[in-house]
């Protein structure tokens, strides 16, 4: 991998790992195209640049993680859905992962879901705190994008409106869940990976973790706002579109390999 590339996957992971649109899938497609999806080194970083972007919501809401002991313990009891079945699943979801027909199929049915989730989900949600009770069945909303191109994002955002709170309440709630989640998910496989990096390696690993945080920010702020005014139907389509691509490619032969 070299600069380049690593500065592309870079801002690919800050655009789409918190949007609703599957961070798994764009790097699929982006390693690919770049020939550099079969190379060890490119799944190490795919991984540790996370981090990058888990930073980015601690700067962008500073002041909400500097709340009372309630606010933590609920990102806790909403985490731990996750970290149980994620354990307990381990190596079901890694086989998985290695199907990117598993992938293409999810975006396209996680589209058609989000274009029609404004409608379906409730008409007139109310500003307020959630409850413990809520936070648990987000973290099991979670759960449900441990399968390979569902989108954490999109999965516990739609959690959360069905709980009743507001796409902007929901939105940045499953921001502060993807910090302790995203977290322990990137350290874990950093721990079974990090032997293999290489002091060369040390550059390029900064170089994509900046990238992806400065992206990242980026990101939030701009999905914050879109999705206030305009929802989550043009985040569908695009799905739909992406999904419908990558069934293409495959049927028609093309290798995409999983990173």
């Amino acid at each position: 991998m070299n600069f380049w590339q690593a500065v592309i996957l870079a801002i690919v992971e800050g655009i789409t790992e918190f949007l609703p649109v599957s961070s798994t899938g764009h790097m699929i497609i982006a390693s690919s195209m770049m020939g550099i999806s079969h190379l060890e080194f490119t799944k190490m970083f795919t991984v540790n640049i996370q981090f990058g972007a888990i930073l980015s919501v601690v700067v962008l809401y500073r002041r909400r993680f500097l709340q009372t002991r309630d606010f933590y313990y609920k990102l806790f009891v909403a985490f731990l859905p996750a970290a149980v079945i994620g354990f307990l699943l381990n190596d079901y979801i890694d086989a998985m992962l290695e199907n990117v027909w598993v992938v293409a199929i999810s975006l396209l049915l996680g589209g058609i879901v989000l274009v029609f989730i404004d409608k379906i989900a409730n008409e007139y949600p109310k500003d307020r705190e959630i409850s413990y009770p809520e936070a648990v069945k987000v973290g099991f909303f979670q759960c449900i994008a441990m399968i390979p191109g569902v989108s954490r994002s999109a999965a516990t955002i739609i959690g959360g409106m069905f709980q009743g709170l507001t796409r902007k309440q929901s939105a940045e709630f499953s921001f502060f869940l993807a910090v302790p989640t995203m977290a322990a998910a990137a350290g874990y496989k950093l721990l079974k990976t990090y032997k293999s990096i290489q002091p060369e390696d040390i550059e390029t690993l900064l170089v994509g973790n900046l990238v992806a945080f400065v992206v990242a920010m980026l990101a939030i702020r701009f999905f914050i706002n879109f999705l206030t005014r305009y929802g989550f139907k043009l985040f569908g389509y695009y799905r739909i579109i992406l999904g419908l691509v990558l069934l293409g490619l495959l049927a028609s032969g093309y290798k995409l390999d999983i990173v």
